[in-house]
Formats: C-alpha cells, sequence, structure tokens
C-alpha cells in the first residue's frame, strides 16, 4: 500500500526528521569494537588468505548494456587471476542471485550470503560495474585485517550538512557519519556477515524507503553504535584508472561518464516538463535560460493553457501532491499522433536541472528496442516483498517500447495526485519490468550529496530550487554546451564497444 504522503523525493524524509533530534554518540563501542580496534596502524598480517576466500559481488543489473559492463567486469577479475597459482575467486552477478528484483538493497540478500559462502569463505566484496580491482594489490590489503574479526572496509564519504536524502541524521553534527563510496569497492568480513544474517532474520527489515542505499547499509551495520564502524581504507579509491594519481590504489574507475557510440540524437528525445500555473513565472524561465536550448522537441504541461510560453493543459486538474493523472496523460500523448514520433521520452520537473547533452551520451548505452525505464532507482518495502521506481524529480526516462507496454497493460493511477513515480514503479514491476538505476540522476540539490561522491561524476541531473541559485548551479555543474564541446577530460577512454 502507498503511503498518503506521495512527494518521495522531498516529504518522505519528513517523517523520519525525529531522527534528527536523537542523541547520537558514535563513540559508543562493546566489546566487538574494542576487540578490533578498528586501527589499520596496527597491522595484522594473514599470509594465509588466498583468493578462494574471497567471494566478489558485481552490484549488476538485468538491462541488457549493465549485463555487458558486468560480464567484462568479471572478465577482467578473472583474467588477473589466471597468472597467480591460486585457484580463481567467486564472481557473482547481484542481479541474478535470486528472483526478487529488489535484492539491489542488498541486505535482505545477507542470509543468502552467509549460508551459501559462510563456512569457506573471509571476505564478502562489493563492486560496481565500473570499479577496476587490482586482484594482487586488493589481496594483500585484505591480509592487513583479522578475517576473524567484524570488518566494514571501504572509501569513506560523510556529509557535509544534515540532508533530506539521509533523514538529516546527524544533524547536530553530519560529518561524523562515515559511509562507504561504493564506486571504490566495499568489503565485508564474514563473521560480520554471519551475524548480519542472523538480525535480518530475527528482526526483518522495517524501513519502508531505501533512497541512498549506501549510507543506510552503514547505518544498519552500525547499529546506533553496537555494530562496527566503516574502516576507511585508502588503497580503495575512485581516481580514474588512468591517473598518476590511481598508482597506489587497489581500486579505480574504468570510465566517468557512458558513452557507447555516437550520442543519442537529439530529436530521438521527447522531453515532457511538468508545471502549473503557479509556477509558469518563477520556474519555467529558470528552465528557458538554462538547458531549454539543448531540446529538439519540448512540451510544458500545466494546468493552464499559456500560449506565452507555451504550456498545454491536458485535462488534468494541478494537484499539490502526487502528479500521477498528469504523468499518464503525457504518456498517452507522447504515444499519440499529437507529437512526432521518437524513441525516448523525459519527464522532469519544471524546478529540475539537467544536461541533455550528457543524457544523449548516457542514452547511447541502451537499446529503445527495449522496455527501458531509467533514472534514480529508489525502492519502496524491498524487505517485505515490495517494488522499485525511479524517482520523478531527477527526471524519469523511458524507451517507447516501455511506454507502450505499460500503456497496454491496463495500468493506471487509483487517484490524479497518486504518486506518479510510485505508481509507475508498482506497474512495472507487476509487468516484470525492472526499473535501470543511474547514480548521475540526481532527486536532491548538489549540496544534499557528499563532494567526494560528486568529484568523480559528470552528472546529469539536479533537483529543486530550494536555497539555491538555480542558474548559478546549472552553469556549474550541468552547463556543456553542445554534445561535441564537453571537456575531453570526461570522453577520454568513455567509449565501450556495442
Amino acid at each position: 500500500m502507498i503511503p498518503g504522503n506521495p512527494d518521495v523525493g522531498h516529504t518522505v524524509a519528513f517523517y523520519l526528521i525525529f531522527l534528527s533530534f536523537l542523541p547520537v554518540n558514535l563513540a559508543t563501542s562493546n566489546s566487538r569494537q574494542g576487540s578490533q580496534k578498528q586501527n589499520t596502524e596496527e597491522v595484522f598480517y594473514d599470509s594465509q588468505l588466498d583468493l578462494r576466500e574471497i567471494v566478489f559481488v558485481i552490484q549488476s543489473q538485468s538491462n541488457s548494456y549493465h549485463v555487458r559492463q558486468a560480464e567484462r567486469r568479471r572478465e577482467d577479475l578473472l583474467q588477473q587471476t589466471q597468472s597467480l597459482t591460486q585457484p580463481p575467486p567467486l564472481v557473482l552477478f547481484l542481479h541474478s542471485l535470486t528472483d526478487n528484483e529488489g535484492d539491489w538493497s542488498i541486505l535482505p540478500l545477507l542470509p543468502y550470503f552467509s549460508l551459501s559462502f559462510g563456512k569457506n569463505s573471509s571476505w564478502l566484496v562489493f563492486l560496481e560495474e565500473e570499479t577496476k580491482v587490482k586482484v594482487t594489490k586488493l589481496l594483500q590489503i585484505l591480509r592487513k585485517f583479522d578475517r576473524r574479526k567484524e570488518w566494514f572496509l571501504g572509501k569513506p564519504l560523510h556529509d557535509e550538512e544534515s540532508t533530506i536524502i539521509h533523514h538529516y541524521a546527524f544533524a547536530e553534527n553530519p560529518s561524523i557519519f562515515k559511509y562507504p563510496d561504493f564506486s571504490a569497492a566495499w568489503a565485508l568480513s564474514f563473521p560480520l556477515v554471519d551475524r548480519l544474517a542472523n538480525k535480518v532474520k530475527d528482526d526483518p527489515l522495517k524501513s519502508d524507503f531505501t533512497i541512498d542505499l549506501k549510507h543506510e547499509v552503514a547505518l544498519y551495520i552500525w547499529e546506533n553504535g553496537q555494530g562496527p564502524r566503516l574502516t576507511g581504507v585508502p588503497e580503495l579509491c575512485t581516481e580514474s584508472e588512468a591517473s598518476q594519481a590511481a598508482q597506489h590504489c587497489a581500486t579505480t574507475l574504468s570510465n566517468l561518464s557512458p558513452l557507447c557510440g555516437d550520442p543519442v540524437k537529439k530529436e530521438e528525445i521527447f522531453v515532457a516538463v511538468k508545471t502549473c500555473k503557479k509556477f509558469h513565472n518563477e520556474r519555467v524561465p529558470v528552465v528557458k535560460k538554462t538547458w531549454e536550448r539543448d531540446a529538439s522537441l519540448l512540451e510544458y504541461y500545466s494546468d493552464h493553457a499559456d500560449p506565452t510560453i507555451p504550456t498545454i493543459d491536458l485535462g488534468v486538474p494541478n494537484t499539490e501532491r502526487g502528479h500521477c493523472g498528469k504523468t499518464f496523460a503525457i504518456m498517452k500523448r507522447y504515444v499519440s499522433e499529437a507529437v512526432p514520433k521518437t524513441s525516448w521520452l523525459l519527464v522532469v520537473d519544471d524546478d529540475t536541472l539537467i544536461s541533455l547533452p550528457r543524457l544523449q551520451m548516457l542514452l547511447s548505452c541502451y537499446d529503445p528496442s527495449e522496455p527501458v525505464c531509467l533514472g534514480e532507482r529508489y525502492g519502496y518495502g524491498l524487505g517485505q516483498g515490495g517494488y522499485s521506481y525511479i524517482t520523478g524529480g531527477g527526471g524519469m526516462v523511458f524507451s517507447r517500447t516501455a511506454v507502450m507496454k505499460l500503456l497496454a497493460s491496463g495500468c493506471k493511477c487509483y487517484s490524479d495526485d497518486a504518486p506518479d513515480d510510485m505508481v509507475l514503479g508498482m506497474c512495472f514491476n507487476a509487468l516484470g519490468l525492472p526499473v535501470t538505476h543511474s547514480p548521475l540522476f540526481h532527486q536532491a540539490r548538489p549540496e544534499d550529496y557528499s563532494r567526494e561522491f560528486l568529484n568523480h561524476q559528470v552528472p546529469i541531473s539536479f533537483h529543486k530550487h530550494w536555497n539555491i541559485d538555480p542558474i548559478a548551479v546549472f552553469n556549474r555543474w550541468l552547463k556543456d554546451g553542445l554534445t561535441s564541446e564537453i571537456p575531453q577530460k570526461f570522453m577520454k577512454s568513455t567509449k565501450e564497444e556495442l
């Protein structure tokens, strides 16, 4: 059942805002923390650890492009081990471990990992599709930690200020809590995996929403001071693999901005901007001054037809909460003869800031003949068999095939003010069509994300005008001009064979 407050990207955090008032003491420790001391200067060298005791889990997705990326990553890992005398490690694809699409949230899978690999393995190492691993160096690093104890290893991120995407946790001192940058890889020792697996079984996950997985995993492991904190490992890096600064790194990133051939032509992307009369003079001018010029086909949809913009009234009244009725009307118009036929539909809010040239690059990696639903993925009730959805503020991208399948299914809004992104997620879930996540879309403002996290991105979108100058934000983070003018540091070594 969808909760009554539908503007999930902005307001779901408010029902958890009380977290900002809870007393937080990261110095809390118990016998587990005291025994391991979590000090990398006190080196424990375990020469007996070998590759067979490491289980690699690639945080893969079922879309064909992402499957290919994951296969390349696995092939690279196994090729590196061929030159070693040890048997190769296990390399698993996250998306194929079970039939539960929501297992991308990882925590529900901990019992599976414990039962399947706990007896013969020492480390569970997670990496993303773009994370390149130097296997020998990683093995040397893991040998420094006592595998008999509980360890949570990674590259630490922290918030500069309390943020809505983290439910305003640690509001008095946000920087005190560290969580891992998944792009750098992160690791759990199996004693920790085993204990967390029992915790998941005995105390099922209760959080309704999965918004920023890396932060939520760290909170679950930390367990309000009862579990281990993240131990930073300097060799887990997010430098480009070609960078001089990456020489000491055990992990690097293979590319910064996906490009799989020629960028999709802008004539193949139909852009739908959701607005309403009260924002015609406030938000629409920002779109026109920033990214509208990069669109070939764009329409504004409102509750009031204003020929000076122009806006189109779809006959759906404006609502204060969700905009399901409007979004479904947009989709029906998209497949009609009222607009030119294109391969892709982009639906954004009037306070979304987006780089269309970068989106053209990203879409070169996806096949529009497949039912693609792309953007920043959130989850609802994943621990209880819920569903995933693309959060609307960061931009929702649909292939024409996906829209046709959705409309043909008869799935529809239960009310005009239902949350459109969540209803779409339910519909795609019912059809057995997974949504596809890209970390380059952002439901919130740049201020709401760790600087270290954004430093290795070429972001596609941000959302909200609250307490910022949106034009300045666009110019700083998203302005590229034409695709051919995108800085070469973003383009270098990014092309992938289809």
